[in-house]
C-alpha cells in the first residue's frame, strides 16, 4: 500500500483546543489522544508550546484528509465566537463539544 492510499484510508478529525491564556487553537489529526499529548508535552505546534495547559474544547466527525483541510480551514477563517459552532455543525452531535 502506498502512502497516498494509507493516508487516505485514515479517518481524519478536526480539533479545536483552549490554551491556557484562553485562546483557541484549531488543527486536524487522525489520532486524536497522540495529538492531544504532543500539545500538552509541548512538542506538537509553536502556537500551543508557551500556551499549556490545553483542553479540547470540541472535535469533528470523522472524515477523509481532503475533508478535514478545508474544514480546519474554513474553521481558522471564522471569528473566534463562530469557530466552535462552526465545528459542532460538522461533528454529528459530537458530545465532547462545549460553548464558550
Amino acid at each position: 500500500m502506498d502512502i497516498k492510499a494509507k493516508q487516505k484510508s485514515k479517518v481524519w478529525f478536526v480539533y479545536i483546543l483552549r490554551c491556557s491564556d484562553d485562546s483557541l487553537y484549531t488543527g486536524m489529526t487522525n489520532n486524536i489522544e497522540k495529538r492531544l499529548a504532543a500539545h500538552s508535552q509541548g512538542t506538537a505546534a509553536k502556537y500551543t508550546r508557551s500556551r499549556r495547559p490545553v483542553k479540547l474544547q470540541a472535535t469533528s466527525a470523522t472524515m477523509d484528509r481532503s475533508d478535514a483541510m478545508r474544514l480546519e480551514i474554513k474553521i481558522k477563517k471564522q471569528p473566534r465566537a463562530k469557530k466552535i459552532a462552526a465545528l459542532e455543525k460538522h461533528a454529528g452531535k459530537n458530545k465532547k463539544s462545549k460553548r464558550e
